[in-house]
């Protein structure tokens, strides 16, 4: 019997080597077996459902933004790419992803992350802190049940304070300390959209005030 070295491709309708298409896994793998679909038409994100062509997802369930500035981008980590994501993906979808959050049959959400030094931590916490850190930027959904926090400590604070240009939000001084706007005191996280770079004097005067009467006397005084 003669070996096939060419197939038809399901969606371009196109004659290819078979080395264009991807190797079956599982029950349909074999020696020859090969996937009805060549490389350059799933990479376009189009592959066959039965007889009808029509567009589905690949893989990625997100699409990363477009690479920033030289300046922006982190040599350290990878963790660069999914810091800048939240902070370009709208405050609409992340409203939206924590509102898909479902607790676990403990009732809890599972949270994973890395440290400072890279390594894979992960823990359980309750649904509201859950929904709180992905509506504020400071986690995306991986699924129903888990969340990933896309910042270490240390890539936290760089975020912020040059986002913020190291300057003090509340005077407008050179900083290099973070703030919380809402204080943790209070029910306040440590998220993108709850802190803010400071200088050490307005960091210690505000110290648990809320901002708004903080910022009050702020004003009288000047």
């Amino acid at each position: 019997m003669e070996q096939q070295v060419t197939k038809t491709c399901r969606v371009c309708k196109e004659q290819k080597p078979l080395s264009a298409f991807l190797r079956r896994t599982g029950k349909r793998s074999g020696a020859g077996a090969r996937r009805g679909t060549c490389r350059e038409c799933r990479k376009t994100g189009v592959i066959t459902s039965g007889q009808t062509a029509e567009p589905v997802r690949v893989k990625r369930a997100r699409s990363l933004p477009a690479p920033p500035a030289p300046a922006m981008v982190s040599t350290a980590r990878s963790s660069s790419w999914e810091s800048l994501h939240a902070l370009l993906r709208s405050p609409d979808l992340a409203v939206k992803e924590a509102a898909l959050l479902k607790t676990t049959r403990r009732g809890t959400i599972w949270m994973r992350g890395r440290t400072d030094k890279g390594r894979k931590w992960h823990q359980e916490i309750d649904l509201e802190l859950a929904s709180t850190l992905v509506k504020e930027r400071m986690a995306v959904l991986v699924n129903r049940s888990t969340i990933k926090r896309l910042y270490s400590n240390r890539d936290f604070r760089r975020y912020i304070l040059e986002r913020d240009g190291y300057l003090c939000y509340f005077c407008g001084e050179p900083g290099d300390t973070i703030d919380h706007m809402l204080p943790r005191a209070k029910g306040g996280h440590t998220t993108p959209d709850n802190c803010v770079c400071a200088c050490n004097a307005c960091n210690q005067s505000k110290a648990d005030q809320d901002i708004g009467h903080f910022m009050r006397i702020e004003e009288a005084d000047h």
